[in-house]
């Protein structure tokens, strides 16, 4: 690979570069502006999102000079930016009312991928990012981690940012992790981070950063690396909170050595909660919860464009590679919005899997293009690796591809298929069976597959109607306007050609049943490659209130019983027989748990 130039000073000199020096209280109506910022949100950047013009100017009038560049590492800075629940069409390049220049001129100067997908819930994509296998490779095909749950991404898989250390890059992440939690192995500084600021669950409030999982389970999520940031609980918005940490990491490292950043924002996901002043542009908007969503996604472009100039101001940006991806698609129901495509987070249709992504850096070849070739989020697991001139283990199984090409130059992707999943304990559909499909696959069964230009689902895949933007009306579930469509009964197995139908339209398994069975050979393939669920149930311990009010691991070494006498052992196992008992805590469920079984 390459050397490629890294223009922009380096990091200034103490005091911090986050912190204003006193010399530029005085720089007239824009440094007035600044100020208030400053008090209003505890953080110099934030506001409008400055421009370089002004950035410009206010480094000339500091009397801050760019030093000379030293030569640069050849190993690009890594930024992949993850937004939470943001609908396929909210954005503005896919004609959203929700104004996004941020995210419009990022994608316009990049490129554009038009046909990549993720997963359709939070957990199942973030440890496809960091693993680059199908969640039928890492036991995390049922639902999300709950966190409750002695449960986290294996600890065996070698994770992205343990693979870029290893060839000398600094590893940072911030925002939102809920890939487990339930012992100390499996946090975010033990699988390869060297810092970690955010939250270790799915979601909780913007502001106070508590979660409640259910009554009498609440506690607060905010951690600075391996412990409660208890500093921070402070009322500060999460965006903002989140924006401001990347901006004192850049300031504070060496733009001459490889970072990888990996910025997980808790928006768009709800609760829907935004500042005040992003609702100006949106009274028009009669729902209130896409009202708010707007709000939230209008605050997460801003936050966006402060990272992008703090990667310009600190010398970052010329030898840098942004990706932007949602990790699943919207909740129509909490303001999102995939329209047109079908259905919406937490299905197998096109709109709870198809993200809005795209690729902006100085060092692709093919800028201001669309990529319309196949890409899935475990591509990035190997890409990014390449990219870093760093090595995949032979014996390591990857289900991504580098597409770096693809993405850079235009030719054509290494994926041709992309198993969406195989869920063995989601089996809802009343009619599914063997006979369904053909002896070769039980369509009881949850799954969904993509093979060029073919998509077979089986099973039931979820909420299937097609909801233009602001269709909700504010008067509940009975007073929805949308098209919704009544499943056939007997309906277990749908295809579709997503190339000429990317709205799934035309179910075409009556009609070509030949493709169907091939496609149900492949996903039996696949399935015996899989390996057993993990889904514990709850654990009591997990509670925040025998932790200090703090949602963090529980489960600790000596919580481990001493190996009983041989007879005692014996008459434990007799026991066992009689009675089934649930799996101890930080322990993961096999086949023998139960429902955690292959249907071969």
């Amino acid at each position: 690979m390459a050397p490629r130039g890294c223009a922009g000073p380096p990091p200034p000199p103490t005091p911090p570069a986050w912190v204003w020096p006193g010399k530029m209280l005085a720089m007239g109506a824009l440094a007035a502006f600044w100020v208030l910022s400053l008090l209003t949100y505890g953080y110099l950047s934030w506001g409008q999102g400055l421009e370089e013009e002004e950035e410009g100017a206010l480094r000339a009038q500091s009397g801050e000079r760019p030093e000379p560049s030293t030569s640069a590492t050849s190993q690009p800075h890594l930024i992949f930016i993850l937004a939470d629940d943001q609908g396929f069409r909210d954005v503005g390049y896919h004609g959203s009312e929700i104004k996004t220049p941020t995210l419009d001129k990022l994608a316009a100067e990049g490129v554009k991928l038009e046909n990549y997908y993720v997963q359709p819930i939070c957990t199942p994509s973030r440890s496809q990012f960091i693993t680059g296998k199908y969640q039928i490779h890492t036991g995390l095909q049922h639902s999300i981690i709950r966190p409750t749950q002695p449960n986290c991404l294996p600890l065996d898989n070698a994770t992205l940012p343990q693979k870029l250390k290893e060839v000398g890059y600094s590893t940072h992440m911030v925002g939102k992790w809920h890939l487990g939690f339930y012992r100390k192995e499996c946090m975010p500084t033990k699988r390869g981070f060297d810092t970690f600021f955010g939250s270790l669950l799915g979601s909780g409030d913007y502001y106070t950063h508590y979660k409640c999982d259910s009554p009498g389970m609440c506690g607060y999520d905010l951690y600075e690396n391996d412990n409660a940031a208890w500093d921070y609980d402070n009322g500060l918005y999460s965006t903002q909170m989140y924006t401001q940490r990347v901006q004192q990491i850049l300031a504070s490292h060496d733009p001459r050595k490889p970072i990888f950043l990996y910025i997980a924002y808790q928006a768009v996901h709800s609760p829907l909660q935004a500042p005040g002043r992003y609702f100006e542009h949106y009274r028009s908007i009669i729902n209130i919860n896409r009202r708010r969503y707007a709000a939230m996604l209008s605050c997460l472009d801003e936050a966006i464009n402060n990272v992008t100039l703090a990667l310009k101001t600190y010398g970052f940006y010329n030898n840098s590679i942004i990706i932007y991806s949602s990790d699943n698609g919207g909740q129509p129901t909490a303001g999102g919005s995939n329209w047109p495509l079908r259905g919406s987070k937490g299905t197998y249709w096109e709109g709870g899997i198809r993200a809005v992504g795209f690729v902006h850096s100085p060092l692709l070849k093919n800028k201001g293009t669309v990529c319309k070739e196949l890409v899935h989020i475990t591509d990035w697991y190997p890409t990014l690796i390449s990219l870093a001139e760093g090595q995949i283990d032979e014996d390591t199984q990857l289900d991504g591809y580098d597409v770096w090409e693809t993405i850079s130059e235009g030719l054509r992707s290494p994926r041709v298929d992309i198993l969406h999943n195989i869920d063995p304990i989601y089996t809802k559909a009343k009619n599914g069976s063997w006979a369904a499909g053909y002896g070769i696959w039980n369509t009881a069964i949850q799954s969904a597959i993509r093979v060029q230009h073919w998509k077979l689902l089986t099973g039931n895949p979820g909420y299937s109607d097609w909801v233009p933007p602001q269709s909700f009306s504010n008067l509940g579930p009975n007073r929805w306007h949308n098209e919704r469509i009544t499943l056939s009964t007997g309906k277990s197995i749908w295809l579709f050609n997503i190339t000429a139908d990317p709205y799934e339209r035309v179910d075409l398994s009556t009609r070509y049943p030949g493709i169907v069975k091939q496609l149900l050979r492949r996903l039996s393939q696949f399935n015996k490659t899989a390996v057993p669920v993990r889904y514990p149930p709850k654990d009591p311990r997990s509670n925040p209130r025998l932790n200090g009010g703090v949602w963090g691991p529980w489960y600790k070494e000596e919580n481990k019983k001493k190996k009983p006498s041989k007879n005692k052992a014996e008459k434990k196992q007799k026991k066992s027989k009689k009675k089934k008992k649930q799996p101890k805590a930080g322990s993961f469920p096999n086949c023998h748990s139960g429902v955690c079984h292959y249907l071969r």
